[in-house]
């Protein structure tokens, strides 16, 4: 047939010469490619504070199971922590979302490590190493995680406890909180760490039960539910829900916040 008299054949419903394409589920004939790029401006359901304490022998972290929607204590029963594989747990204080799509990218990545079948798994260093690059890389883009994230695990005989936070700013240490637990908890875990740089198992699991207990107390953005994560040579074990025995006794004398 002459080419004159030939229809130009484009794929089924296809764009015609000099438009775009109209997706499914999408008003106009314009591209989602061509819209505004979206960001999270600001978290939305939050989880506050995480806290870390290494140990001789391992490493124990906690953060309580409330998800705030800003200041509403909206979802009560949700974790924040996550066993990562045998030999390292972690913990996230922000935005539950951006939390969820990181568990769900590493415990993809774990998978595809064990399928190579070489005996080896990622270290909780390397898992904190690559934390550090995902969180910077995302900050640069202008669209941050919206997360605080504490990497702990014991490897190779070694504790490891770590800090990432949205702009990629990353540490190591024997102590760590995220959140309000910054200002309230870490001061009274570096007092008892900093006078007895080793200790034990059940002195770092009381510890953490006390620093619960005053982030109960002190932040409006906690709750009296929580979980506790402990990593040692033998695995992992993720404790809850817990509650601490709480007094409010003196709650009456209080005055002047009403």
């Amino acid at each position: 047939m002459d080419a004159r008299g030939l229809k130009l054949n484009f794929w089924e419903n296809g764009p015609k010469p000099g438009e775009f394409y109209s997706f499914p589920g999408q008003s106009g004939a314009t591209s989602p490619a061509c819209g505004p790029v979206r960001h999270t401006l600001n978290p939305m359901v939050t989880g506050t504070s995480v806290l870390g304490v290494k140990f001789d022998g391992g490493v124990i972290i906690a953060a309580d199971m409330l998800g705030s929607y800003g200041s509403l204590a909206r979802f009560r029963n949700i974790s924040r922590i996550m066993k990562v594989n045998d030999n390292t747990i972690l913990g996230a204080s922000g935005d539950y979302a951006d939390y969820q799509y990181l568990k769900q990218i590493i415990e993809q990545m774990v998978i595809d490590e064990a399928l190579l079948g070489d005996g080896h798994s990622y270290s909780p260093k390397a898992i904190h190493s690559w934390l550090t690059r995902v969180m910077y890389n995302r900050r640069s883009k202008m669209n941050p995680l919206w997360n605080t994230v504490v990497i702990g695990g014991f490897y190779n005989g070694e504790s490891f406890l770590g800090y990432v936070d949205k702009l990629g700013v990353a540490y190591e240490a024997p102590t760590v909180a995220t959140g309000f637990g910054a200002y309230l908890a870490q001061p009274l875990m570096r007092e008892v760490v900093e006078n007895k740089p080793l200790i034990s198992k059940d002195e770092a699991r009381a510890l953490i039960e006390r620093c619960l207990k005053v982030l109960y107390y002190r932040d409006a953005r906690s709750y009296n539910r929580h979980e506790i994560a402990v990593v040692t040579e033998d695995g992992v074990k993720i404790e809850g829900p817990l509650s601490s025995e709480t007094n409010w006794e003196i709650a009456h004398l209080i005055s002047g916040f009403e």
